[in-house]
């Protein structure tokens, strides 16, 4: 037996809660269903900003919002003028959701807790009749006599709209290659990464606001950088990886840093002021107090690096060591070995080809009556509440066009 549905969500995430509900807001007699592979439904949501849902970013210019996706800039302006940030806000207050900006701009719901956006959107489609069907794996899809027809390995249904909302998921890619839609292929993006060095091992939780460069690349990245246990993390590695993802990839993740622990002095400027500090401090230990923004504890390893005792007075220091030193501090060379998935914040770039897509309605260019949303595209942004921001944009619009 077929069950009938004016319109099928594939994928019960972010993307596909929040298009069904706007669907079903703007016309409430259509038939709709999500259907969704796992048991749970929105288990990405409940995972997301360590459990608290980093719903979107007070940015609210479309023109600077696009700066923050390594893939889909040009495609997301239209979009952002349309539905953005504060766009974002506006709805989930009036579904009852208070959201809160914290210092780096981050949004997320007053409640502190994920679970106030999963209640939102359950209550929704339980208000709006909206079917929620779990256990669902697709295992075909077919275009008959203009109805999309899909098959789980249980049921079968029939829709004049299909909407794909499924994330990263290669078995669906390869199904749109049969309908003859390219598929970029897909790399990890947002990682951290493995480095082995006696400079950082004993300085996990240390964090120092800093520059990294990838040797022989143009990617540059500023920002807090993270010491971990297997290496280096926070907001400057996590840009690299995503505007880095396919190069980073390319290279099989076995590639050179160099690290300016000072940011944004170089070289030249740090060996002034350790000329004055020389001058000023002579009788202090060089290893026991960091003249610089930097924690104590990661000048010291940096001083021991630069092949200074942890006894030597600012008097005593030779013209080479003040070199080292400087070079330590503002160009360090670190060897990455291999990357770790971000958290559970697991995001790819690659996907739909956005050529492929129209993006004043979401539609497929390819198929009538084919939609997409969310990640399911070559689009990614950095970590900080872009990623949502794109899957409710493009649900919003699809939502809008249908």
């Amino acid at each position: 037996m077929n069950q009938n549905f004016d319109i099928i969500i594939v994928g019960g995430g972010a993307a596909g809660f929040f298009t069904a509900i706007n669907i079903a807001e703007k016309n409430k007699k259509l038939k709709i269903a999500i259907l969704e592979r796992g048991k749970e439904v929105l288990s990405k949501v409940r995972v997301s900003g360590g459990g608290r849902c980093n719903v979107t970013h007070a940015c609210f210019e479309p023109n600077e919002l696009v700066k923050f996706y390594p893939r889909g800039e040009k495609e997301l302006r239209g979009p952002f003028h349309q539905f953005c940030s504060g766009d974002t806000i506006e709805w989930f207050e009036k579904h009852g959701v208070a959201l809160k900006i914290e210092e780096d701009g981050r949004m997320f719901p007053v409640s502190n807790s994920s679970q106030t956006i999963i209640d939102c959107f359950l209550q929704a489609t339980q208000k709006l009749g909206i079917s929620v069907l779990t256990g669902q794996s697709v295992q075909s899809i077919y275009n008959k006599e203009g109805l999309w027809q899909i098959e789980s390995q249980n049921e079968k249904y029939l829709t004049e709209k299909l909407i794909l909302a499924t994330g990263s998921n290669p078995k669906v890619w390869e199904m749109l290659q049969n309908f003859g839609h390219a598929i970029v292929e897909p790399v990890p993006s947002l990682f951290t990464f493995n480095i082995k060095d006696s400079r950082i091992k004993e300085l996990p939780g240390v964090s120092a606001l800093a520059t990294v460069t990838v040797k022989d690349t143009k990617l540059v990245s500023t920002g807090p950088l993270l010491i971990t246990h297997w290496g280096m993390s926070g907001p400057a590695i996590l840009k690299l990886s995503a505007w880095g993802a396919r190069i980073l990839h390319d290279k099989n993740y076995q590639f050179t840093v160099y690290v300016n622990w000072l940011n944004d002095l170089d070289t030249q400027d740090v060996e002034k002021v350790l000329k004055t500090l020389k001058q000023e401090h002579a009788k202090k230990m060089v290893s026991k107090k960091s003249p610089f923004e930097l924690t104590n504890r990661l000048w010291e390893s940096l001083v021991l690096a630069s092949g200074i005792q942890s006894e030597t007075k600012w008097a005593d220091l030779s013209k080479l060591q003040m070199q080292e030193l400087g070079q330590q501090l503002t160009k360090g060379t670190f060897q990455v070995n291999g990357k770790s998935t971000f958290k559970e914040e697991f995001v790819t770039a690659g996907g739909i080809n956005l050529k492929e897509i129209n993006f004043k309605t979401m539609e497929s260019k390819l198929h009538v009556n084919l939609y997409f949303a969310g990640e399911i595209v070559n689009i990614d942004a950095i970590t900080g509440g872009f990623n949502f921001q794109n899957a409710w944009t493009s649900g919003f619009i699809l939502a809008n066009a249908i």
